[in-house]
């Protein structure tokens, strides 16, 4: 390899770009281009094409290693194309004899593109003995031998592979090459990691809590070693126990690899100080650290200042960048010998009184992501590129310790959307670099001195995170799963077709996600399921058809944390629960909600047919989670009559009945003499509740349903249902037959009841004037309380005005 690469120019000081997926031929090409004297510019497959175009074209590599299938997928190439699968032959052709090239210390070894605040990535320069020195330090410590094994999961493209990959080729020792897919993939590569004897990994926090989450129960003759951001307290408590040795490294790509290392061996020492990260330690060989105020002079023990590295490992400086050299990389003002020089990092730490350093964080505009080094800057300038954005500020959001996203406040002239901005950043940006949200303003805050003023910018919701529209779940499993995906997301109220990824998900929560999913609903899905399908709405599919999930008891547990006394909330006429779930996220993660819904919906069970039938099977349900009182009861529309039934029944059974909430419910007496039980009439009734549900009107009409034979007007209402996603794709028309059965059966449950007075605690929720009687007053043996609530009947179940009924349920539950 490296023979041909020298026929086509490749020496000293000359660039050549390699972008392979992580295999041999990783080493093939990295080993090639070094043997020739050349340097190499790692290259991320995965990277949008146009960055790898501006990188290529940057750097002025004349030369690109890489493979047929990835050469056809970039925009532009370089002058000569080695292409490691169809130049095969041509490449074995060559000489096979070692190769003697004059190479000085400070010849370059490779160049690094890292995120740039100016909007573009700018390359560091890496010379041979800013190298050498790092893996010799690394040899002695934390030490590898001839006898161990390391599993490499990082891409050539972060400068951490360099320990991945040259580390154990100087020792002799073996590398175990894990692929893309392994390496995000926290079953696969705890698979992996059992099964090739690895006695040495290094990765970022983000991956090993990716392995602990997957099931990862240690292993006693592994060598941990993390690095890229920094490594909490609790994460190292974690690992520690369940290794051989555990070490946190620092360390920025101008500086080579890693400037700094801590030896983690006790346990007790990290849990007394569980609220910071865990130290940096000290230098590794030939480096030094000063910790320096405004003035460049050294700052006392435990004060805060700004993080200075010298010694062998230092960078040439910035790739045709002599003005950021200049600026970042200043003469040392503590050593007299010519061309010393200083890194300034940028990041805030202090000595510890043990002479240990303590990260603290960024004193500027750059962060780390899941171990990734990002300017918010160039993300800000790319999204200015936009012709629709006029004003863009980026930050990192941690609403949830330890989970990181990335967050565009935008100022937009013109009609867009976040389904666009995201498209047109992935387009130009590393995934990795993407925002989980965008939220768009009128004016950006600022401060009195006219400063963003970041503090202000608002934290995105469910409509920021989404780049869909909403749909709320449409059945228990989508129910269930949107639970279960706003807990490992921190987002509430996600819509079935909102993606995963678009949400702020990441490898790790895909793998909590995946664990959470098999621990509730004992199926187990695969991970890269996710990426084929990333929805919930997929995702209820897929376990549908794969999992045969059957639902044999009534009750859903729609909320089933907290420590107050449940609310029990029967089905509206439709049958199941899902108008709830939005109620349930607004009264908080305290207060446990259950649903009771109708038998027949699924399963081979048939719907009950009377309101006292249902009040039973539902009491004998809720029993099984509060055997005694006092129970708090309450239902929406048809589900207040049943649950006024439910406290009759529980009343005369002597148990305690402490609320029964009627949300715009009506007596049956005020309605049953004008409903209509004939099929055409329950099939227009059934239409206009869909939709009402939903709040999308069918364009069906009374009219339209009476035209069509009896088999016809189903078959109608289900392929417009379907037309507006008001049915998950699995429904068929056979289990919209099983909802209209349950349909008409409430219905006629409900015309057929006679409700008898009632001596407890009622609350009525109006959706309209409280002067419009609902039949509940003679029927209250005392004072019926009414609290309005605005929006129609359909309105006041969803946002704005669920919020408002969530409000005044909650003073009525703890005003019992």
């Amino acid at each position: 390899m490296a023979h041909y690469l020298q026929s086509l120019g490749a020496g000293s000081e000359v660039l050549v770009g390699i972008c392979v997926e992580r295999s041999l031929s990783t080493i093939v090409g990295l080993l090639g281009i070094l043997k020739a004297g050349a340097a190499y510019l790692p290259l991320d497959p995965d990277y949008p094409p146009e960055r790898i175009a501006y990188i290529l074209a940057d750097s002025q590599a004349t030369t690109l290693v890489t493979t047929k299938e990835l050469a056809t997928q970039l925009p532009s190439l370089p002058e000569r194309v080695v292409c490691l699968d169809s130049d095969g032959e041509s490449i074995s052709a060559r000489s096979t004899n070692n190769l003697s090239l004059p190479i000085q210390p400070d010849s370059l070894a490779y160049v690094i593109y890292t995120s740039g605040s100016t909007g573009q990535p700018k390359g560091v320069q890496i010379c041979h003995q800013s190298l050498v020195n790092f893996l010799d330090s690394m040899r002695s410590t934390p030490g590898l031998t001839d006898t161990d094994t390391i599993l490499a999961v990082t891409t050539i493209a972060f400068d951490i592979a360099a320990l991945e990959i040259y580390l154990p080729l100087i020792v002799g020792a073996k590398i175990v090459f894990a692929s893309r897919e392994v390496a995000t993939d926290g079953r696969q590569l705890r698979s992996q990691l059992e099964r090739s004897g690895v006695t040495a990994m290094q990765a970022t926090p983000a991956t090993w809590r990716m392995l602990l989450a997957s099931g990862w129960q240690g292993n006693p003759q592994l060598k941990a070693i993390c690095g890229g951001e920094a490594l909490p307290a609790q994460l190292a408590a974690n690992l520690v126990k369940n290794v051989s040795s555990l070490w946190n490294l620092y360390g920025p790509t101008e500086a080579t690899v890693w400037s700094a290392m801590c030896s983690v061996n006790s346990e007790q020492q990290i849990e007394s100080n569980a609220d910071i990260s865990v130290s940096i330690g000290r230098p590794i060989a030939n480096t030094q650290i000063y910790i320096l105020d405004n003035q460049l002079q050294p700052v006392p023990i435990g004060v805060p200042g700004e993080l200075h590295i010298g010694g062998a490992g230092l960078a040439r400086g910035y790739l045709n960048r002599p003005e950021l050299t200049e600026q970042k990389f200043i003469t040392n003002p503590f050593n007299d010998e010519p061309g010393s020089r200083l890194y300034k990092t940028g990041d805030k730490a202090r000595y510890l009184s043990d002479g240990t350093i303590e990260f603290i964080g960024r004193i500027d505009n750059q962060v780390k992501i899941r171990g990734f080094r990002i300017e918010l800057g160039e993300i800000e300038a790319t999204l200015i590129q936009h012709p629709d954005v006029s004003e863009a500020v980026v930050i990192v959001r941690e609403d949830t310790p330890g989970e990181k996203r990335l967050v565009a406040y935008l100022v937009s002239e013109a009609e867009t959307t976040a389904t666009v901005l995201r498209e047109f950043l992935k387009s130009k940006l590393p995934s990795y670099m993407v925002p989980s949200a965008f939220v768009f303003l009128e004016v950006i805050p600022l401060t009195p001195n006219r400063k963003v003023n970041r503090r202000a910018l608002p934290a995105p919701d469910a409509e920021n995170l989404s780049a869909s529209s909403f749909i709320p779940p449409r059945n228990r499993v989508e129910l269930q799963l949107s639970q279960i995906w706003s807990d490992v997301l921190n987002v509430s109220s996600i819509g079935v077709t909102s993606n995963f990824f678009d949400l702020g998900g990441h490898s790790l929560l895909a793998v909590r996600l995946m664990a959470r999913i098999e621990s509730k609903l004992g199926i187990h899905l695969p991970l890269t399921t996710l990426f084929t399908e990333p929805t919930i709405e997929e995702q209820a599919n897929l376990l549908s058809t794969n999992g045969n999930i059957q639902f044999s008891s009534p009750l859903v547990p729609i909320q089933a944390s907290g420590d107050l006394p449940p609310l029990f909330c029967v089905h509206p006429v439709g049958g199941n629960v899902l108008c709830y779930a939005e109620l349930a996220r607004h009264l908080g993660n305290n207060q446990p909600l259950y649903g009771l819904q109708s038998p027949g919906l699924s399963g081979d069970e048939k719907p009950s047919s009377t309101i006292e039938e249902m009040a039973a099977i539902y009491i004998k349900a809720l029993q099984e989670i509060q055997p005694e009182g006092p129970y708090y009861l309450g239902g929406w529309s048809m589900g207040g009559v049943v649950a006024w039934e439910m406290a009759g029944q529980l009343q005369e059974a002597g148990r305690e009945v402490a609320l029964v909430a009627l949300i715009d419910s009506y007596a049956p007496n005020q309605i049953s003499a004008g409903v209509e039980t004939d099929d055409t009439a329950l099939a227009n009734s059934l239409a206009a509740d869909l939709g009402g549900i939903f709040g999308t009107e069918l364009p069906i009409s009374a009219g339209d349903i009476e035209q069509l034979q009896p088999e016809e007007q189903l078959q109608h209402i289900f392929a417009t249902a379907k037309r507006f996603n008001l049915l998950p794709p699995e429904v068929d028309i056979e289990q919209m037959g099983r909802l209209f059965e349950v349909f008409k059966a409430n219905r006629v449950a409900l015309a057929n009841y006679q409700p008898q007075p009632y001596s407890g605690r009622a609350v009525q929720f109006s959706a309209s004037l409280p002067e419009e009687d609902r039949g509940w007053s003679s029927l209250v043996r005392g004072e019926l309380e009414t609290v309005v609530i605005p929006g129609d009947h359909y309105e006041m179940m969803r946002s704005p005005h669920v919020r408002v009924l969530a409000s005044q349920l909650n003073a009525c539950l703890h005003s019992t």
